[in-house]
């Protein structure tokens, strides 16, 4: 038995105002092109389908032309929605789209509803869909306390009374939110955010900043334990690929949706069910533009050779230039024409002195130069406090003729 569990599409989501669509056409023709090379029995997505509750038009063609030419090759899918989707909008259409192989489990009451996988040989999994259980919204019908530890742990307790009815060799279960070793969960703060849950060779380096925060009364991290006598758990919601153990593991996102997750490998992971148990593999995506992040002063960064190997990536560019240059985003783009975050972190000292202290009756155009010295790091020029005193007298002239 052998399935592909991917996650985290978020379909729709831009990088600093830079569409990703492009990128995740070419890496949704890449995943069926994998589905069909591997011989898969089925695709597993464990949530966030999309980047937000109502997807643009383009990014909800992408999802049907993508689950439709799945569905074309007879390769049946199984998905969920994660905390970015709408579970409502996202099961429209669910009994009709299960005729074509494409399984949504949206819904509470479908959890323990699994879809019954099999592979040329004959053999079968019961593969069960645990969408994203926010605690407010589903505790009263699970009849259980306000915590996501509380929400899955009720869940996973109704999909275990339904594997004990099935006869299947194999039983999977697709979920979405945080999982740890139980000794990585704290009763205050669930997972820190630079802890990694999983062996130290995982892909990922601590917590994605474009992850949605999911904590309810400062808690999120729900224990591996959870998924006790299951064959494999296939989880969605970080976007770092990590194995947390043998049988939990996260896919992580196809690409990169922010500057912090730079490092990361990208990929999806093969599972081959067996009389011995799960096999993993990792399968790498294709990268359509690397994400690099720079900083040093201006010219620099302009005329450093060694910089040519990132001439053609998405860049976050961090300036240490003293005083703030002038439009440095055009000239950064003259050479690299992807710059998409420009900071200033002037060098030297990281504590400043004390700001500038305001005395009654003090010159404005004074008190603003002395601002102006203090956020730069040097003193204004000629032209800066020619601004600030036509902005002065400017002002006066309003309350006069007021």
């Amino acid at each position: 038995m052998r399935l592909l569990h991917t996650s985290d599409w978020h379909l729709g989501r831009s990088l600093h105002r830079e569409s990703l669509l492009d990128a995740q056409a070419a890496w949704a023709d890449w995943l069926v092109e994998v589905a069909i090379a591997e011989g898969v029995d089925a695709v597993l997505v464990a949530g966030d389908i999309f980047d937000r509750a109502i997807p643009p038009v383009d990014a909800v063609r992408l999802a049907d032309d993508l689950l439709a030419r799945l569905a074309d090759r007879r390769i049946p899918v199984v998905l969920i929605p994660g905390n970015h989707d709408s579970a409502t909008r996202l099961g429209f259409g669910g009994r009709v789209a299960a005729a074509g192989g494409v399984h949504l489990r949206t819904t509470v009451a479908g959890l323990a509803t699994p879809v019954t996988v099999t592979d040329a040989g004959g053999g079968r999994a019961v593969v069960y869909g645990v969408p994203y259980l926010d605690p407010d919204a589903t505790r009263l019908s699970l009849g259980c306390e306000r915590s996501h530890a509380a929400v899955l742990g009720v869940a996973l307790d109704r999909v275990r009374a339904d594997r004990r009815t099935r006869d299947a060799e194999h039983a999977v279960v697709l979920a979405h939110g945080i999982v740890v070793p139980p000794l990585q969960r704290t009763a205050e703060q669930g997972i820190p955010g630079d802890e990694v849950p999983g062996p130290p060779e995982s892909d990922a380096v601590g917590r994605s900043d474009s992850e949605r925060d999911i904590r309810v009364g400062g808690l999120d991290a729900v224990e591996t334990t959870t998924f006790a006598g299951l064959d494999y758990a296939a989880l969605g919601h970080l976007h770092g690929r990590r194995q947390v153990t043998p049988s939990v593991g996260y896919s992580g996102s196809p690409l990169a949706f922010s500057f912090s997750e730079r490092n990361q490998v990208k990929s999806v992971t093969l599972l081959e069910l067996g009389p011995a148990g799960v096999r993993t593999e990792v399968l790498p995506t294709p990268v359509p533009r690397r994400l690099a992040r720079i900083s040093g002063d201006l010219e620099s960064l302009l005329t450093d050779a060694a910089l040519a190997e990132v001439e053609d990536a998405w860049l976050q560019v961090v300036l240490t230039d003293r005083r703030r240059p002038d439009a440095p985003l055009p000239r950064l783009r003259a050479r690299f024409p992807h710059t998409l975050v420009v900071e200033f972190a002037p060098a030297g000292p990281a504590e400043r002195g004390p700001g500038p202290v305001v005395v009654p009756r003090a010159d404005p155009v004074e008190v603003a130069r002395s601002f102006v010295d203090h956020v730069t790091g040097g003193p204004a020029t000629e032209d800066e406090v020619g601004v600030l005193r036509a902005a002065h007298e400017a002002a006066l002239a309003v309350e006069r003729s007021a």
